[in-house]
This record gives C-alpha cells, structure tokens and sequence, in this order.
C-alpha cells in the first residue's frame, strides 16, 4: 500500500481498508498458529499497512 494511494482516498474507502487488513491479519495469524505460514514477513507489513491507514484516518478526522 502505497501512501500516494491512501491520501487520494476519502474517509469511509480508508474504513474499508482498514477492516480489509484487520481480516488479514487475523487469517495470517490463524495461519502462523496453524504452522502453515511460510513467508512470516506477511504479519509485519501487514501491521505496518495498519498503522499507516489509522494514521491517515487520524490526519483526515484532525482536518475536519
């Protein structure tokens, strides 16, 4: 996810975004529990992709 991206988006898309990546990383956390993970670099971009659209989300609600 690129910032580029995130900025263009309005409020509710960075929502969906974000509910999008919290599926993911349950499933990917599911998966480590499970030993069926391989790439166990998945879990630390996708919480890092978290925290960037929460920031976004806070840069848009400090603007209105």
């Amino acid at each position: 996810m690129k910032n580029i991206e995130l900025a263009s988006k309005d409020l509710n898309a960075l929502n969906v975004e974000l509910t999008e990546l919290l599926k993911t990383g349950f499933k990917l956390r599911m998966q480590k529990g499970t030993q069926q993970l391989t790439n166990t670099s998945q879990l630390g971009k996708n919480k890092r992709d978290i925290a960037r659209v929460k920031t976004f989300i806070a840069q848009k609600t400090a603007q209105k």
